[in-house]
């Protein structure tokens, strides 16, 4: 098999730039020629126009045009006169039998000249004599006068373009070519030099980084290339390590928004079946007491609640996660929020009151979202107060600087099991799952603050107090960023 002639790629530039080049100078050329010819061809025909016309007018006068073909002076030897009619017969020639002559309404002259009022025409064989003319023709009111002079070599010496124009032409493309093809020469090499280059890094080579091209642009480039690609190699490895922890939290964010997903769907069976069962005894017309007719109404109330509570804290979720960056922050004065908790705590029934202790020496400032913040107070004071058993809350300020602020929360109820602690903040997780329900929770009390807190920049951890109930210490930064 006989092998493939492979052209480098200075030669190619060169044969495409010499290729190119030459193209142009023919299309000048060719150009240059048909625009000379055509204008001394009406220039041509503006001299044989002035004859037409004043025969025209001898013709329109009524004066005997014969006469006047005989007798007045023409533009050019063995002058050919033609005078036709507008529907294309030949009444007259002076030189040909009319005899002889058909219709001439389709002769190209003839035709610009009905329609633009003259014409000519460069080149064609009489039909009559056999010779071939230069023709121009004039349209008057009732005939047409044409004119034609036979191709002789004067004629043809006028209309010839000049050729000087194509030595300077040629000379011209022959100087272009000498110096592309030392451009190009020197451009080949760096070409060269760059494809041996990337036919290293295409499998991964080492090659020598300190070895520079030459000192000119493409040199230049060629060495910024060549660092860069160094630099891409490293970015490739960093991009490929991001990529796995970006899938894996991808992932991660997918199988907690199925668990989500499902533990909604589980968590709705059981009071959407309540309110159902509670509605079908009402409206199956069952003698009912007065009594137990209140307490379906009751035991729908309480489910529907515990819905609505339900869907407002998977909607506060689904909030913090997607839409963070349309959640608005200002100024929250802590102490303010703490002591809403306070008031709040205050006018509940005395036999389920809590007493709220706080340690807050100085006012504690924090750039974020007010309801956000506030749902942290009372979401650990909800489920303090549902299961914890105790009756005392402390609230304690334990660091604060211009950065951040560190505030634990306490009761004092039971706690709970040390290896249930790393699972109080997942979603619709319940150390007591039927005390629970019972109380009404939807078990996101605990994932909402966890979340809130991660959008104010901090974190949260859950510990049991050394002397019983449980603890949370949060930090809040007072400047984080969404």
């Amino acid at each position: 098999m006989a092998s493939v002639i492979k052209i480098s790629y200075h030669k190619r530039l060169f044969l495409m730039l010499l290729a190119f080049s030459w193209t142009i100078i023919l299309c000048s050329i060719g150009f240059h020629f048909l625009r000379e010819k055509e204008y001394k061809s009406e220039l041509l025909s503006a001299q044989l126009q002035l004859y037409n016309r004043q025969l025209l007018e001898t013709i329109e006068d009524g004066l005997p045009f014969e006469e006047f073909i005989e007798t007045y002076s023409k533009p050019y030897q063995d002058l050919r006169v033609s005078v036709i009619t507008l529907t294309g017969a030949v009444i007259y020639d002076n030189m040909i039998s009319i005899d002889s002559l058909d219709n001439h309404r389709q002769r190209h002259e003839i035709a610009e000249a009905l329609k633009n009022g003259s014409g000519y025409h460069i080149g064609r064989q009489s039909v009559s004599d056999g010779r071939e003319y230069f023709y121009s023709a004039t349209k008057g009111d009732r005939v047409i006068v044409r004119t034609a002079i036979p191709y002789s070599p004067s004629l043809k010496e006028l209309l010839k373009a000049d050729w000087d124009f194509l030595g300077l032409m040629i000379i011209l493309s022959l100087v272009t070519s000498t110096l592309a093809y030392f451009a190009t020469r020197k451009l080949g090499k760096n070409i060269k030099r760059l494809t041996q280059f990337a036919a290293k890094a295409e499998k991964g080579e080492y090659f020598d980084e300190d070895e520079l091209f030459p000192n000119d642009e493409l040199g230049t480039i060629s060495n910024h290339i060549v660092h860069l690609y160094t630099k891409l190699q490293q970015t490739i490895k960093d991009r490929d390590v991001a990529y796995e922890a970006t899938m894996r939290e991808e992932q991660e964010k997918i199988r907690i928004k199925r668990q989500l997903t499902n533990n909604i769907n589980h968590e709705l069976k059981t009071p959407v079946a309540s309110i159902q069962v509670c509605l079908e005894t009402l409206l199956s017309g069952i003698n009912l007491s007065e009594e137990k007719r209140q307490g379906l109404i009751e035991r729908c109330y309480i489910n529907n609640e515990r819905l609505r509570r339900l869907l407002s804290d998977v909607s506060l979720i689904t909030r913090i996660e997607d839409g963070s960056q349309l959640i608005g922050k200002e100024s929250v004065v802590i102490n303010n929020i703490i002591e809403e908790i306070a008031d709040e705590l205050e006018i509940m029934p005395e036999e389920e009151k809590f007493t709220l202790h706080t340690d807050f020496p100085e006012q504690v400032v924090v750039e974020g979202n007010t309801s956000l913040i506030g749902s942290i107070f009372r979401n650990l004071t909800e489920n303090a107060i549902a299961y914890s058993g105790g009756r005392n809350i402390y609230i304690s300020l334990i660091e604060n600087n211009d950065q951040m602020c560190k505030i634990r929360f306490e009761d004092d109820g039971c706690g709970v099991d040390d290896k249930q602690l790393p699972r109080l903040f997942e979603r619709f997780y319940r150390v007591d799952k039927g005390r629970t329900r019972r109380m009404g929770g939807t078990g996101l009390g605990l994932a909402i603050v966890k979340h809130a807190v991660q959008f104010h920049g901090g974190t949260i951890i859950a510990s049991n107090h050394p002397n019983g109930g449980l603890r949370f210490e949060f930090v809040l930064m007072k400047h984080s960023e969404l």
